[in-house]
């Protein structure tokens, strides 16, 4: 059985050889399988690609994908499961925190029938900054969006094909993996697994690339909306209340005088209400807007160990030159330029 393994890189020059040397031995363990790395360069400052290069040189399971800018952790997750081929798909990280010594422990479970199953850590081993950004997710997760009762997500998981066919579907800019997961299949489930450090840097997850993944969930829940209607609706019968209270008290009490402080209150209360609904809606009007215009959400540069086209998308032209900075040996591979 063939298992694909999807990795998206950012600044992973140093650790993406060992990711594809310690994963290919842990799957040479498990007996009746094999696995191929789709390694995906989020258009990584450092020389992510040319380890990425030098990978498929040595291992034949081995095929890159260089984006032509940072679209994003999830856009290159999606670009990845383009050429996913495996029965069973596996999600993991760069950096060794999701460590390959865990992939026996995902197989296992999903094996006992579940369609997707994530890897929950134990001790979660990130930065401060990633776990404030995860327990906005988890809190995300269990309170805004539908989903299998007790069922948490992470950026470990394994799905089977038929999942991973539905998923690539979605073409919208903004892909959020964990709900396209959900909105998939009820057969999720979970699995305690050990977490790592990581081997080298710190997390490449920012405040505004963690906002901009919150914004995302956005397309796949009208909740805010609803939670909107519902306090517009609460502060006006609020605001009809009090005015009645106010003119009544003025009738009885004509010498009561205008509160300013009360006045002002309720101007900025209200209006700092109204401008935040308004930036509710106009996160939606421009997802709207950008699904309109076509946003791509990815765009190849190129690619080096791929043969034949990944499912739903069209080459563009082909280059003979190597997008590998021509350091490899042997032949160039063929690179494609592919817009999606």
């Amino acid at each position: 059985m063939l298992i694909s393994i999807v990795i998206p890189c950012y600044n992973s020059e140093h650790t993406i050889g060992q990711v594809v040397e310690l994963t290919e031995e842990v799957i040479a363990g498990i007996p009746g399988y094999e696995c191929e790395f789709i390694l995906v360069n989020d258009s990584s400052p450092d020389n992510t690609f040319r380890a990425i290069c030098d990978a498929a040189a040595k291992h034949s399971s081995v095929k890159g994908i260089d984006l032509a800018k940072n679209f994003g952790q999830h856009n290159a997750i999606m670009a990845g499961l383009h050429y996913a081929k495996g029965d069973l798909i596996i999600g993991m990280d760069d950096d060794l925190q999701t460590h390959p010594s865990q992939i026996p422990v995902l197989v296992g479970k999903i094996m006992e029938g579940y369609d997707v199953v994530f890897g929950i850590f134990g001790e979660r081993k990130f930065s401060r900054m990633k776990n404030f950004t995860s327990g906005i997710a988890t809190f995300i997760m269990w309170h805004m969006v539908k989903r299998p009762k007790g069922i948490e997500s992470s950026n470990y998981w394994i799905i089977r094909k038929y999942v991973r066919d539905e998923v690539i579907k979605y073409t919208n800019p903004d892909p959020y993996i964990s709900m396209l997961f959900f909105r998939t299949t009820s057969r999720v489930g979970n699995v305690r697994i050990e977490h790592f450090a990581r081997e080298e840097g710190t997390s490449n997850y920012t405040f505004r690339k963690a906002f901009k993944l919150f914004l995302a969930f956005m397309n796949f829940t009208v909740l805010p909306l609803r939670i909107a209607t519902i306090l517009g609706a609460l502060f006006s019968s609020v605001g009809l209340i009090l005015s009645i209270i106010i003119i009544v008290r003025k009738i009885l009490d004509p010498s009561i005088t205008d509160g300013w402080t009360s006045l002002i209150t309720a101007m900025l209360l209200l209006f700092g209400f109204t401008f935040l609904l308004l930036g509710v809606i106009g996160e939606y009007v421009g997802n709207i807007i950008h699904t309109l215009n076509s946003t791509p959400q990815y765009v190849i540069r190129s690619r080096v160990g791929i043969s034949g086209e990944a499912d739903d998308v069209t080459p563009q032209f082909a280059n003979k030159d190597s997008g590998c900075y021509n350091e490899m040996s042997g032949e160039n591979p063929l690179i494609e330029e592919v817009r999606r």
